[in-house]
């Protein structure tokens, strides 16, 4: 039986993932990774690194976040505390989506993460008070290698569903995509 129920999104290579929930009289138990099953949807890597992200105030955005080649990373994200508003914006070269994005409501009851692959940028919004993400990637962090997106460029539109705020300092810096942007290579 699969633990995990794959449904692609009409972003290229974006992917819904659905963890089966085995309820009894101690709880719950959930799979949140499994490179078997994720195989079969794109994962190409090992988990190279887990980060935990703790939100305080509703409204907060984080990202947009990418890594470069050859520090790509796929990123496999659960809420697993309030909610989020999770997002992914195709950058890659020749993409069918190309500058599309693609977003979804995460919370700690739902039960569905989001597979976000090479070359989409990532970032999310708090829901609620005191949300938290956990997120799998398939390669460590290399700042040397870090790319972003302003989550208000207006090229990419994004509908954040509340206002932006609590931007950190970096995330705020990023510039406007240039006009010119033709996307990144793989």
């Amino acid at each position: 039986m699969s633990e995990l129920l794959c449904t692609p999104t009409k972003l290229a290579g974006v992917v819904q993932v659905r963890r089966q929930a085995h309820a009894d009289a101690r709880g719950v138990f959930t799979r949140i990774f499994c490179a078997d099953e994720l195989a079969g949807v794109g994962w190409t890597g090992p988990v190279a690194q887990i980060n935990h992200s703790v939100n305080t105030a509703r409204g907060t955005v984080r990202g947009l976040h990418y890594q470069l080649a050859p520090w790509a990373e796929m990123k496999l994200v659960s809420c697993i505390r309030g909610q989020v508003w999770d997002v992914a914006v195709d950058l890659r070269r020749d993409s069918p989506t190309f500058l599309h994005w693609h977003a979804q409501e995460l919370s700690a009851l739902c039960g569905v993460a989001l597979l976000i692959p090479q070359g989409c940028a990532h970032g999310f919004q708090a829901l609620s008070d005191d949300a938290e993400i956990v997120y799998c990637h398939s390669m460590p962090y290399a700042p040397q290698a870090q790319g972003g997106a302003h989550p208000c460029d207006s090229r990419l539109a994004i509908a954040w569903p509340l206002p932006v705020q609590r931007l950190s300092q970096r995330d705020a810096d990023w510039p406007a995509m240039a006009a010119d942007f033709t996307g990144v290579v793989i």
